[in-house]
This record gives structure tokens, C-alpha cells and sequence, in this order.
């Protein structure tokens, strides 16, 4: 059983409460959920009734009559007994709830549910006779670790790759290269070719839409195109053309092409390679802020070292959270992971915007229903792993002491000034969270044991794939 139904066993064992006459008993639910019984006098239903009664006369307005001032038996006429009885056991839920929760306080999420649903209770409902419901309702779960201390974790090390320098120096080169023209030879990879084209599906004849142009430049490099059209330009001299069959990946972004054979006829107008720079302290002056090629390679090799090690250290904190939430016992609210997953997708949205791409018109109700249900795995992770962390700090009785929370909000809010429009109490709440995590990730850490593993993939692999490329400003 978990702590929250706990909690509320301990509630629906005790005698009912009572407060104006409504009677209360809070019973548990499985997935962090608890049932509470109301029975509502007959005084408080016949009040409901009368008070909508009252509200609905408000609102008609009938020839001949003032606005207010229609008598009950004409507004049941006008409007129907069951509207009344609707709105009457409406408000009397609501009213009814407010008041449950103060007497039998429960950490309420999210709006209660009727368990046999608001038809039904309708049905039965009378006026001016008690009246029994049950409400459902998510309340906030009590995480509990069954261990804190001693788990065991297994990391990947992520080793500073010294080849990696050459590789991002040899891409700057690539972006700072010179084009010139080539006409003494066939194209061949790494060249960049100027081409006419026009293509059709080859099981249907149809064009495909946006494959073709008048002239485009493609760079030969394999995973340009799709598979199939850099290798057949490779070989072609300016003014040649040929026929080429290729084959849409599986995977391509545009539904009616995906997985489709496809022909393509090319022309090739022109062709062009690159003239790299060569390697000198000029080329670290265009290449970066350094003033030599030697303080631009000690410049790479301190950023991809500490680039390293901070891959290392969130490699650290992903395996230990993995274990701590190992120890957590919990029943996650589908409120909060309702909650969750909207965020998830507004996150998602805020990304797409941002790429100048027009939200509402990608956003289908097709595809947000498919997001919601890919996103639920990584939202359930995401609260249980920052649940497990709450348990831990109040396991362990770990915060953030006024003074280091101070230091760091006039840190950060030096940094922010020129942005304005900042909101304090947000910003400082962003900060302790923080402050906090960090604080009991490495507590963790101090108090495990972590054992390290060898990378499945090549570092320089792995460091292509980082998001945020430490070297990107420079070269």
C-alpha cells in the first residue's frame, strides 16, 4: 500500500466526521487516489435545488415578467425540471467538496470525479432527501526510498579524444575553403556539383514534389541526398547527363516518398572543389579569436577536455538517478502525469517555433494525440526521478542553505540584467531547485558506488552527437 493510501486508511478507519451535517468518509485507491463518501443531508439538497432556482430566474427572460421575478412553476416550464435538477446537483457537488476536504484534509490534485458518473447520481437525485456520493479524486503521492545510501551505479567514461582537435580543425578548414572550378577532371566525393535535375517515382511515373531544379549545388558527400544520387553524379564530367535510380529511406520525413524507388534525370552544369586553407596562425585568426594555430589547439584540447569531463559527471548523475529511483516506492497520479506530458509537448512546440516553423498547422489532433502517448514513458521517468530526489531530501534531510541560494541569485541575476522583465520569485525558485539537485546528486555520489564502463560508441562519435558542440563558436 502505498504511504498516500495509507494515510487515507488510517482516515476511513476512524469514525465519520461530521460538519453542518455532511457526513465524510475517506477511503484509498490504488494509483495514488482516494474515494471520500459524502452523504448530504436533506436540508442542503433542498437548499441547492432553491438556490438554483433562484440563480436560473435570474437568468431567463419571459414577455411579461421582470428579470427575476418568473415563478417556479413557469421557469419549470420554460426551462425543464431537469435542467434544474442539473444545475442544482452540480453546485451541490462542488459545495459539497469544498467541504469534505476541510473536514477530512487530503493534498487534493486535479478536480474530483463522481465514481458511478453524473447521470447516474441525477437519476436518484431528489430534492429535499439526503443524498449519498462517492468522489474520486488524485491526491499527491508520499514518495518513500526502501535505501539511501551504499546503491550501486554503473557509469560511461567519457575519455578526452586528442584526435578530435584535428577533426574540428579540418571541419573549420572545410567551412573557410575556397571553391574553384574544376574542368580537367570527372567529379569525384568532396567535390560540390552544380546540377539540373528532375525526378519521378519509379513505380508510378509521378514527379516528385520538390525533386527537381535548374541548378543546385549539392556537395558529394555521402547522406547529402538520398542513397543513390551522390554516387551517381560521381564520375560525370560538366556537360554529361545519365539517368540515375535511387531509393527514398524508409524513414524520409515526406509520408508519399518514404521507402519509394525513384529516377532521376541529371545534367551536371558545373563543378567546383574546395581549396582548404592552409594550416597557419592566419587561419587560427580567421578561424577563432586566438592569434596563433598553437593557442587554437590548446584552446580545443582544455574545451574538449572539459567538455569530457562534464559528459562524465551528467553520465555519473544519470546512472545514480537511475538507481535511486530503483529504491522508490510510489503510485504516480495520472493527473500529474497528464500534467507531465503536456509539458513535455509544449516543450516540443517551443523548439519547433523556434525554428521559425508554423506550430498550429503541424500540430494535428492526430499528432498530438500520437505525441502524448510516445511522450508517457519519459514524463514517468521524469517524476519519478524527481520524486526520488524528494524523498531523498527529506530522508536525508538535505537543503540549501539562505546564503549559498542568495549568492548564486546575484550571480545569475548580474548575468540576466540586460534582459529585463525577469520575475523574482520565479527566478528564485529555478535557482534552488537547482541548487538543490546538484546538492543531492552529490551527496549521492558520495555515498555510493559508482563503477565505470567503456563507451559502446567511439568518443568522437559521441562528441558529433553532443547538442551543444563546445568548439562551435570557434571553429
Amino acid at each position: 500500500m502505498s504511504p498516500a493510501a495509507a494515510a487515507a486508511s488510517q482516515s476511513a478507519s476512524a469514525s465519520p466526521e461530521k460538519a453542518g451535517g455532511l457526513t465524510v468518509t475517506a477511503s484509498p485507491k490504488p494509483g495514488s487516489r482516494v474515494a471520500l463518501e459524502l452523504t448530504i443531508p436533506a436540508s442542503r439538497s433542498q437548499a441547492s435545488y432553491d438556490a438554483a432556482v433562484e440563480k436560473l430566474s435570474r437568468s431567463v427572460k419571459l414577455p411579461g415578467f421582470r428579470k427575476g421575478k418568473v415563478p417556479r412553476p413557469v421557469l419549470l416550464q420554460q426551462i425543464g425540471p431537469l435542467r434544474l435538477r442539473a444545475t442544482a446537483l452540480e453546485d451541490l457537488v462542488d459545495s459539497a467538496f469544498r467541504d469534505a476536504i476541510a473536514i477530512e484534509p487530503v493534498a487534493a490534485i486535479g478536480r474530483p470525479e463522481l465514481s458511478e458518473g453524473f447521470e447516474a447520481v441525477l437519476g436518484r437525485f431528489e430534492p429535499g432527501s439526503p443524498l449519498t456520493i462517492t468522489l474520486e479524486l488524485d491526491v499527491e503521492p508520499t514518495p518513500k526510498l526502501k535505501a539511501t545510501k551504499g546503491l550501486k551505479a554503473e557509469a560511461e567514461l567519457i575519455n578526452f579524444d586528442a584526435a578530435r582537435i584535428d577533426e574540428l580543425i579540418e571541419q573549420s578548414r572545410k567551412q573557410l575553403a575556397t571553391l574553384v572550378p574544376v574542368d580537367d577532371r570527372a567529379a569525384a566525393a568532396g567535390d560540390t556539383a552544380v546540377l539540373s535535375f528532375s525526378g519521378v517515382f519509379a513505380d508510378s511515373g509521378d514527379a516528385i514534389t520538390g525533386g527537381s531544379s535548374d541548378a543546385m549545388d549539392v556537395e558529394l558527400e555521402e547522406g547529402r541526398m538520398i542513397p543513390g544520387f551522390v554516387e551517381g553524379v560521381i564520375g560525370m564530367a560538366v556537360g554529361d547527363s545519365k539517368t540515375i535510380d535511387c531509393q527514398f529511406p524508409e524513414s524520409y520525413p515526406q509520408e508519399e516518398a518514404a521507402g519509394r524507388p525513384a529516377r532521376f534525370e541529371i545534367s551536371l552544369k558545373d563543378l567546383k572543389t574546395r581549396e582548404l586553407p592552409v594550416l597557419d596562425d592566419a587561419f587560427a585568426q580567421q578561424a577563432s579569436d586566438k592569434q596563433t594555430l598553437a593557442e587554437l589547439r590548446a584552446d580545443l584540447e582544455t574545451r574538449l577536455k572539459d567538455d569530457a569531463e562534464r559528459r562524465t559527471k551528467a553520465s555519473r548523475h544519470d546512472a545514480l538517478l537511475s538507481a535511486l529511483v530503483e529504491e522508490l516506492e510510489v503510485e504516480l497520479p495520472e493527473t500529474l502525469v497528464q500534467q507531465e506530458i503536456r509539458n513535455l509537448i509544449e516543450q516540443t512546440a517551443g523548439q519547433i517555433a523556434q525554428q521559425g516553423m508554423d506550430v498550429k498547422k503541424l500540430f494535428t489532433p492526430d499528432l498530438v494525440r500520437s505525441l502524448m502517448d510516445s511522450s508517457r514513458p519519459e514524463a514517468e521517468q521524469r517524476l519519478r526521478r524527481s520524486m526520488a530526489l524528494k524523498a531523498l531530501a527529506e530522508a536525508e534531510a538535505i537543503s540549501v542553505d539562505d546564503a549559498t541560494l542568495d549568492a548564486k541569485i546575484n550571480e545569475v541575476s548580474r548575468e540576466l540584467s540586460a534582459q529585463g522583465n525577469i520575475d523574482p520569485q520565479r527566478l528564485r525558485q529555478a535557482i534552488a531547485d537547482d541548487l538543490l539537485q546538484e546538492t543531492l546528486l552529490d551527496w549521492l555520489e558520495a555515498n555510493s558506488t559508482i563503477t565505470e564502463k567503456v563507451p559502446t560508441t567511439a568518443n568522437d562519435d559521441q562528441a558529433e552527437a553532443e547538442p551543444t558542440d563546445p568548439t562551435a563558436s570557434d571553429v
